[in-house]
């Protein structure tokens, strides 16, 4: 035997080579491990302005959808769509794919309240008692 190949060295950077590969081909894998990724805020929101923007970051995806249409998303995979709420209860469903055909959704809740105009009376008059002086 040749005496380089018993060194402990050796082996140390073997091991050390082999777990490096392990770990780098799990990075790679992590697409087709995890599937794709909605991060946005998810609790229902009251808000009292009827124009909103639905942002948030997708992970590993080729298309994201909000409510049945395709929304463009950064090389990040963030995103910002906006949306014109109706009062009341409004849900809005996202939904993104992978390169594989996995699909997640996720939906978020917003509550449109419509601040009330309070009317301000101004100039009212009081009305004057009679008497005598």
């Amino acid at each position: 035997m040749l005496p380089h190949r018993d060194s402990k060295i050796t082996r140390l950077l073997l091991i050390l080579f082999f777990i490096t590969i392990v770990v780098y081909g799990l990075y790679e894998a992590q697409g087709l491990l995890f599937g794709p990724k909605i991060s946005i805020a998810t609790e229902t929101t009251v808000v009292h302005d009827p124009f909103v923007k639905i942002e948030g970051q997708a992970m590993r995806i080729t298309a994201l959808k909000m409510n049945g249409k395709e929304i463009p998303v950064t090389e990040t995979g963030e995103f910002s769509e906006p949306f014109l709420l109706a009062s009341g209860d409004n849900r809005i469903s996202l939904e993104a794919k992978d390169t594989y055909g996995r699909t997640t959704s996720t939906n978020v809740d917003i509550v449109y309240v419509p601040e009330t105009q309070q009317v301000v009376q101004t100039g009212t008059t009081t009305p004057e008692t009679s008497g005598t002086i």
